[in-house]
């Protein structure tokens, strides 16, 4: 039986967060899915011109860090309505890194490819993110994970990404300062609009129940679009089953 996603206890629980939630009405509700998180340290220098100069790039012993992560989206839903079927259900790609500005570690999304032209052209309007479409598919067999996307999104960059992936471990602690908890526990995103001001959308969830993971990598060509190659290193990989989110619309940056 799929569990089911409650707004209430998703916001019971907030004394990890590094800072208070917000306090206006929370504008999305979603759950992440069959999820992986792979990761490589890269210079700070070749990340710089790719961000604004309002935030700072983030750095864990001295590297700046280049993340896909794909996963499967699921009941998406705004407040105080259902989910919409169709609609509500969809996977989703990213490829991010990790940034800073006023004092509040985030993500900055470089691309958003989802199979959902709907959820794309939102996402866009309503949360400024680079989301585009693509033909995507995510099946799970057990613990396994068969993911494919080749991006589809007229006049776009090409990006595409094929994998087998799964968790090779139990769900484990980490301490407040870990690599691990670095990379995951952000709790707002970056974004800029069509004007080039810098927004800051709110999240929160419960802490990620981080699993060991490993991966077949049969496609790899999401970072080729921000002009950058694939590192040659062996990427640090997390999966995590499932994590209940909760999304408040962007707010300006005022620095």
């Amino acid at each position: 039986m799929r569990k089911a996603f409650r707004p209430e206890t998703v916001l019971g629980r907030i004394e990890h967060r590094p800072y208070p939630i917000p306090s206006g009405p929370w504008a999305l509700g979603m759950s992440w899915r069959d999820l992986l998180f792979m990761h490589w340290p890269v210079e700070v220098e070749d990340l710089r011109p790719l961000v604004p100069p309002t935030l700072s790039i983030d750095t864990f012993e001295g590297s700046a860090w280049l993340g896909i992560v794909p996963f499967d989206m699921i009941g998406v839903r705004p407040h105080f309505l259902p989910a919409v079927p169709g609609l509500s259900h969809f996977p989703e790609i990213n490829l991010r890194t990790y940034v800073t500005a006023e004092g509040r570690p985030g993500v900055w999304f470089f691309s958003l490819d989802a199979h959902s032209r709907v959820a794309v052209r939102l996402a866009r309007a309503t949360f400024h993110l680079p989301y585009f479409d693509a033909e995507m598919s995510c099946h799970a067999s057990g613990d396994e994970i068969d993911y494919r996307s080749v991006r589809t999104h007229r006049g776009a960059p090409e990006a595409e990404f094929a994998a087998r992936y799964s968790p090779v471990g139990e769900p484990f602690e980490r301490d407040q300062g870990s690599i691990e908890n670095f990379l995951t526990e952000r709790y707002c995103l970056y974004s800029a609009d069509r004007r080039g001001n810098v927004r800051r959308g709110e999240v929160h969830h419960h802490l990620w129940p981080l699993q060991p993971a490993e991966a077949e990598i049969h496609t790899l060509a999401m970072t080729q679009q921000i002009g950058l190659e694939t590192p040659e290193t062996d990427p640090i990989l997390h999966f995590s089953k499932r994590l209940d989110v909760l999304a408040w619309l962007p707010r300006r940056v005022t620095s």
